[in-house]
């Protein structure tokens, strides 16, 4: 028999064989993820260590903070429909174990903690399949596959480099509109009158860490919206040139306040706080108005949809 149900009412939702497949897989995730020290830079870190050492800004994974608290989120806003999901313990959630097992192997095989770390939520998402059934695996798998939004991959290098050019041409452009006259050599944004110091779009200032922290909001924002699936997958795409537009007028506004503000404060502190007061809102804004574009209404608004079917509800 594939699934056995659990049944209702004064029994337990944790059997005796649940109870135990629970504790043992729990005490092979604590040995595997916290007792072997066998990656890092000098072999003396765990995967966990190691994956929460590089949220760092050599990595553009800063945000990985910020993963753990939106996968609670979002699995507290599911609540209610993982609580009414029927309950049934399905054997079928531990062929899930089977590919989680091979990239733990090849990860020590290897040294690749990031191949260890990834195969995290297929163990939590096969016990949440096993324990609670394939309904509550549903419900559980975007939020827990989102995890590996905060694992860094091996390389940006080379879309670094592409984004570095787009920003520095967008960051002239931006300027131009403003009065500025500027030009480029190679990704320094020089003033033609020699007003101030060139400003050199280095790998930070490309846009890319910027990307991948609206990429992973707007995932989450598209999981927790009630688009279609289409939908969500035009929302999400849509951070990748909400990002570039956004840090191209980022930089603008960092050579517009060169130019006729101070050159120090510009090149200091509104480039460090530029991203927070400036990018972000902007970006968020583009992805409340894509949104609102998809769904066909302001979502900042009430719904008047909503609204009539309330007033009928109420007449009946």
């Amino acid at each position: 028999m594939m699934d056995s149900p659990v049944p209702d009412g004064k029994e337990r939702f944790l059997t005796a064989p649940m109870i135990a497949a629970l504790a043992v897989s729990t005490l092979l995730l604590a040995l595997n993820y916290l007792a072997f020290p066998e990656f890092g830079s000098f072999g003396n870190e765990n995967s966990i260590q190691w994956l929460i050492s590089s949220w760092n800004k050599q990595t553009d994974y800063e945000h990985g903070w910020l993963v753990v608290p939106i996968i609670v989120f979002m699995l507290y806003h599911a609540r209610k429909k993982i609580a009414q999901a029927p309950r049934r313990m399905d054997w079928r959630g531990l062929i899930l174990f089977i590919p989680a097992i091979m990239l733990l192997m090849l990860s020590f095989r290897v040294g690749q903690p990031r191949v260890a770390v990834g195969a995290l939520p297929l163990i939590l998402l096969g016990e949440a399949w096993y324990l609670a059934g394939p309904q509550t695996a549903r419900l559980c798998a975007f939020p827990l596959l989102f995890f590996w939004l905060c694992i860094p991959l091996p390389s940006f290098q080379q879309a670094t480099v592409g984004l570095q050019i787009i920003a520095t041409e967008l960051g002239h452009w931006g300027a131009s509109i403003f009065g500025v006259d500027t030009y480029l050599q190679g990704t320094n944004i020089r003033s033609t009158g020699g007003h101030w110091d060139a400003f050199n779009i280095a790998g930070g200032c490309s846009g890319m860490r910027s990307l991948m922290a609206l990429l992973m909001l707007s995932a989450a924002w598209a999981y927790l919206s009630d688009l279609k699936f289409w939908k969500k997958c035009v929302l999400f795409l849509s951070a990748i040139p909400l990002a570039v537009i956004g840090n191209g007028v980022r930089i603008t506004s960092i050579v517009v306040m060169a130019e006729y503000g101070n050159p120090e404060f510009a090149s200091k502190t509104w480039h460090d706080w530029s991203g927070l007061l400036f990018f972000f809102p902007i970006s968020l804004f583009g992805l409340a108005a894509v949104h609102s574009l998809l769904a066909g209404e302001l979502i900042w608004q009430p719904s008047q949809r909503k609204k009539l079917v309330v007033k009928m509800n109420k007449s009946h």
